[in-house]
C-alpha cells in the first residue's frame, strides 16, 4: 500500500470506525453476559491472538508454543480458520499439492510444514472436534482466537506492537478492537525491543501476565544485493527486520496481506529484480508456501529465493511453562 494509498483509508472511511465501535462493543457485551453459548472442547484451548487484524507476528509464537509445550511432552494440535481459503470444509491440513494453501490459508500451510498437525474451519469448535476424533492431543492452540468468543479457552494470550498504539480502529485501520479489550488478556507478549515503551500500557491492565520475546531472522542463504517481496500485514516490520540483520534490500515489491499469486506477479517481481540488478529475492515463509514449483525456478533465473526463518523465543521460558502447566492440571 503507497502512502497516498494509505490517507485515504484512514481519512476516507473514518466516518464509518463509530459503527464498527458500536458492533465490537455490542458482540463483547454479549459475551460478556453470557447471552452467546460458549462451546468448550474435552482438551483445553490456548488461544493466541491479537487486537490488529495482522501483522503483530501471531503464526511464529504458536510456532515457539507448540515447540514447547512439545519438550515437555505436550501433545498439541492448532485450530485455525484459515483467512481467505477457497474450501468451507472443517478438515486437516494435508500437504500433498501445490493448492494446499489455496484450500486451506497460507498461515495453516505454514504451520503444518513446520510439523504441526493443524485442522481449519471457521467454526473452530468444528474444527476441534474432529481433532480430537483424530488423535490424542493434550491442548489445542487457537490460532488468532482473541476474537473468536464462541470458543471457549483455558487462557487468553495477546500480542501487542507499538504499531497497534497508532493504528485506528477498522475500517480506517487494521484494530479490530480498542486497546480496552486487553482487560480479556490472561497473558500479554511484547517484543524486547518495544517491551520498555510499551510496558505502561500493560500496567494498566493489571489482570493480565508480561511475556517478553526475542525475535530474529535466520538466513540459510546470504544474499549481497536481494530483493525482498511479501504479501503480508505490515511489511514495513519485514522489511525492517532484514535491514537490521544487515540484508537491505536493493528493492521491494508489496502486496496485499494474504495475497493469491499470479503468474504476471511474479513477472513483475523478476522484472523489477533485473531492472534493480539484485542476485536473488528474500520472501516471507507464508508467501513461499503460495508459489508453485514452475515459478520457484523462473525466480531461480535471477538468483536464489531464500525465506529466511522468523525464530521467536521467550526471554523467560520458565514463566511461560510455569503458566501454561498451570492451564494443564500440571500445578
Amino acid at each position: 500500500m503507497t502512502q497516498s494509498r494509505a490517507g485515504w483509508r484512514w481519512h476516507g472511511l473514518l466516518p464509518l470506525v463509530p459503527l464498527y465501535r458500536a458492533g465490537v462493543t455490542l458482540k463483547n457485551r454479549l459475551h460478556d453476559r453470557r447471552w452467546v453459548p460458549i462451546r468448550r472442547l474435552t482438551a483445553p484451548v490456548i488461544s493466541v491472538g491479537s487486537l490488529s487484524a495482522g501483522g503483530a507476528g501471531k503464526t511464529p509464537v504458536v510456532l515457539m508454543l507448540a515447540k514447547l509445550l512439545e519438550q515437555h511432552h505436550v501433545r498439541v494440535d492448532v485450530l485455525s480458520r484459515g483467512y481467505g481459503r477457497s474450501s468451507s470444509a472443517v478438515e486437516q491440513v494435508e500437504l500433498n499439492y501445490f493448492a494446499s494453501a489455496q484450500r486451506y490459508g497460507d498461515e495453516p500451510v505454514e504451520m503444518m510444514r513446520a510439523g504441526l498437525r493443524v485442522f481449519v474451519g471457521a467454526k473452530r469448535y468444528q474444527a476441534g472436534l474432529l481433532a480430537e476424533r483424530t488423535a490424542a492431543v493434550d491442548v489445542h492452540l487457537l490460532d488468532d482466537g482473541f476474537q473468536h468468543r464462541q470458543l471457549g479457552r483455558a487462557l487468553d494470550i495477546v500480542l501487542l506492537t507499538e504499531a497497534d498504539l497508532r493504528d485506528r480502529l477498522l475500517p480506517a485501520g487494521d484494530l479490530r478492537e480498542p486497546l480496552a479489550s486487553l482487560d480479556r488478556a490472561d497473558v500479554v507478549v511484547l517484543r524486547e525491543e518495544e517491551a520498555e515503551r510499551l510496558r505502561p500500557v500493560v500496567a494498566s491492565h493489571p489482570a493480565a501476565e508480561l511475556w517478553v520475546i526475542r525475535r530474529e531472522l535466520l538466513f540459510a542463504e546470504e544474499l549481497a544485493r536481494p530483493l525482498a517481496f511479501c504479501g503480508i500485514a505490515r511489511p514495513e516490520g519485514f522489511l525492517s527486520m532484514l535491514r537490521q540483520s544487515g540484508h537491505e534490500p536493493v528493492a521491494a515489491t508489496i502486496f496485499a496481506d494474504h495475497h493469491v499469486y499470479t503468474e504476471a506477479d511474479i513477472g513483475l517481481v523478476v522484472d523489477a529484480a533485473k531492472k534493480a540488478d539484485a542476485d536473488g529475492f528474500y520472501l516471507t515463509e507464508k508467501d513461499l508456501v503460495k508459489i508453485p514449483k514452475q515459478w520457484l525456478q523462473w525466480m531461480q533465473t535471477v538468483g536464489p529465493v531464500h525465506a529466511p526463518m522468523l525464530r521467536v523465543s521467550l526471554r523467560d521460558s520458565h514463566q511461560a511453562m510455569a503458566r501454561l502447566s498451570r492451564v494443564l492440571g500440571g500445578e
